[in-house]
């Protein structure tokens, strides 16, 4: 997943559990523009602890994981994608 993605997914998770930006950005004292900045891939300046905060509030983590010498399914998905 890249981080485009990811700030899709945030927004999805978001909206589906009926949290606005501007709730979600008083609860975790960072800007509402930052959290727009995630969710529309504008994330220039969108810091990887700012990251983890908002998928923490949203109920979710990050986590690192070995590189693989297979491809994911999702990486064989996007193969096969015109």
């Amino acid at each position: 997943m890249d981080f485009y993605s990811l700030g899709q997914e945030a927004r999805r998770l978001r909206t589906e559990k009926q949290i606005t930006q501007q709730i979600m950005a008083e609860h975790l004292q960072i800007s509402r523009a930052t959290i727009n900045a995630f969710e529309t891939g504008r994330a220039g300046d969108v810091g990887i602890k700012k990251v983890i905060k908002i998928m923490d509030y949203l109920g979710y983590e990050l986590s690192l994981r070995q590189k693989s010498p297979f491809p994911t399914f999702e990486e064989l998905l996007d193969e096969q994608r015109p």
